[in-house]
């Protein structure tokens, strides 16, 4: 097991301040987008449920950014920062959830279920634990074609850790050596269930051992730990160090979703380190460190806002799919359909 080491100071000419700024800006952009979305759905505009990141936003961040083209990407509901960071649009986000036609899921299928397969990001199937399984798919079929150098990451939470379809995933992953990172987001809670009811052991990241694959423990309030554990996991296991155990310890900062208070949440552990808001932890960092001056940050977030708000303003005038002109056929897959002529044999 492998734990993660103590953070290593930053300042104007270190390597890692440029990542750690561009990581606060997807981070900004993230929770104002999250922001207006919870807005939204308050306000009767979303139809479906809305999962936040609050909380989330330096692990997410870290995934995405450590990641590149033709590597393949299953995030949680709550990683719209790594979303983000990996080429998702605002435009996507925006129309997904507001069942714009124009979206990539074009109206059909709940907001948390969007993706686009053939750019490696793939739509989450909400039983989170048969995600891993998928990309391992895709990580074997990318072997048997003779195609090297791509990782897969999954996300899960504590709670699909607990699973069958987790286990056999991180199993298989293991005996084939795939170039796996399975992160887990230890928010404390799976919906309303703490981590004492989910698993006996000490940590989540004690289980690698077990499974023969390299662990890591990270801080998931701590973005400049964020970013260095998880582009050394994904450096491993690109250089075929085989699947890496990414265990993050975090708070979930919000309810399971918008329409839960999070009540159960105790306060002490609202209180304790965990409870820290990484996204303020981060801009105090930058500031702190002077690398850049505070009317920078305010600009930035401006800036971010005026995109959300644009892209909002730009579906709400789009159509909704229309239920007696739609092709309800799956998106890719028309010429399978029973009855078409292009299917016949001649």
């Amino acid at each position: 097991m492998i734990q993660s080491a103590a953070p290593a100071e930053l300042n104007r000419t270190s390597p890692l301040r440029e990542a750690y700024l561009e990581g606060y800006r997807w981070m900004l952009l993230a929770r104002l987008l999250d922001d207006k979305l919870a807005s939204l759905y308050r306000g009767g505009k979303i139809h479906g449920g809305v999962f936040l990141g609050r909380g989330q936003e330096a692990l997410s961040v870290a995934i995405g950014l450590a990641l590149k083209r033709g590597d393949v990407f299953a995030p949680l509901v709550r990683d719209l920062a790594g979303r983000l960071a990996f080429g998702e649009t605002v435009l996507d986000v925006v129309r997904t959830f507001m069942g714009s036609v124009l979206g990539p899921m074009r109206g059909r299928d709940g907001n948390v279920h969007r993706g686009r397969p053939r750019e490696g990001m793939l739509p989450m199937i909400s039983h989170l634990g048969a995600m891993t399984a998928v990309v391992n798919g895709m990580l074997l079929a990318r072997r048997m074609k003779g195609e090297h150098g791509t990782v897969g990451v999954s996300c899960v939470g504590d709670g699909a850790t607990s699973t069958g379809s987790f286990h056999e995933a991180l199993n298989q992953a293991a005996i084939e050596r795939l170039p796996l990172v399975l992160v887990v987001a230890n928010n404390r809670y799976a919906y309303s269930t703490p981590n004492p009811r989910q698993f006996a052991c000490r940590d989540l990241v004690d289980r690698a051992v077990g499974y023969g694959v390299t662990g890591h423990s990270l801080d998931g309030t701590d973005l400049a730990e964020c970013l260095r554990v998880m582009a050394e996991a994904v450096r491993l296991a690109r250089e075929g160090g085989g699947p890496q155990l990414v265990v993050a310890h975090l708070l979930r900062l919000c309810g399971h979703g918008e329409h839960d208070d999070a009540g159960y949440i105790e306060a002490r552990v609202k209180e304790s380190a965990l409870g820290r808001d990484c996204l303020r932890v981060a801009e105090e960092r930058i500031l702190a460190e002077s690398w850049v001056e505070r009317a920078a940050v305010e600009a930035w977030q401006a800036e971010r806002a005026q995109l959300v708000e644009e892209a909002v303003a730009k579906v709400q005038r789009e159509p909704g799919p229309d239920p007696f002109e739609e092709d309800w056929l799956t998106l890719a897959t028309g010429h399978l359909a029973e009855g078409d002529s292009s299917n016949q044999s001649s």
